[in-house]
């Protein structure tokens, strides 16, 4: 097998579609974090190793059913958002966004206490508004926003038309706008 840097998404699937599940580790690698976080910031919480590994084995059950023509990594996410979709809806109830995000956002310097109080509040406020939008709003400002993904990724991840990711990601937008600016004017 060639080295796991140089080998693309393309041929690491050729390669574990013929069984070489050396060439899947390689994929799981390269999006393990990525898939934790979508999980995490959807709503999994604490159960969000759970929720990547049965995506990591469910698109592998599945690698055949995969559009060669297609990225992955969207593909894979939307594995991971219905597997955390599943799980929420199963345990009727929403994670703690809040405590996730807040663990791993950025830190502002050591050398400015107050700037860091300043930032950790504002950043507080802001997850609390992001976690109280209404389901599909937080769906699609997650994806965009938090995870970064393209309105066509969202779209796809999510498996909405774009016109609902872009008017969901509007809406939850102006929401935030509202919420955090009367909360920090």
């Amino acid at each position: 097998m060639e080295s796991d840097s140089s080998m693309d998404d393309d041929e690491a699937i050729a390669l574990s579609l013929t069984g070489d599940l050396s060439a899947y580790e390689v994929l799981v690698t390269r999006y393990s974090a990525l898939a934790h976080r979508t999980a995490t910031m959807l709503g999994a919480g604490d159960e969000a190793e759970d929720v990547v590994q049965e995506a990591f084995v469910k698109a592998f059950r599945h690698l055949s059913s995969f559009r060669r023509d297609s990225p992955f990594r969207p593909w894979l996410l939307r594995i991971v958002a219905n597997e955390t979709h599943n799980l929420t809806r199963s345990r009727g109830r929403r994670s703690d966004l809040t405590a996730r995000l807040g663990a791993t956002a950025a830190v502002t310097s050591p050398d400015d206490p107050e700037g860091a109080a300043v930032a950790t509040d504002r950043r507080a406020r802001l997850l609390r508004a992001v976690r109280a939008l209404p389901e599909r709003e937080r769906q699609a400002v997650v994806c965009r926003y938090f995870l970064q993904l393209s309105e066509a990724e969202t779209a796809q991840v999510l498996d909405w038309p774009l016109g609902t990711v872009k008017s969901s990601t509007h809406r939850g937008l102006a929401r935030l706008r509202e919420e955090v600016g009367r909360d920090l004017g």
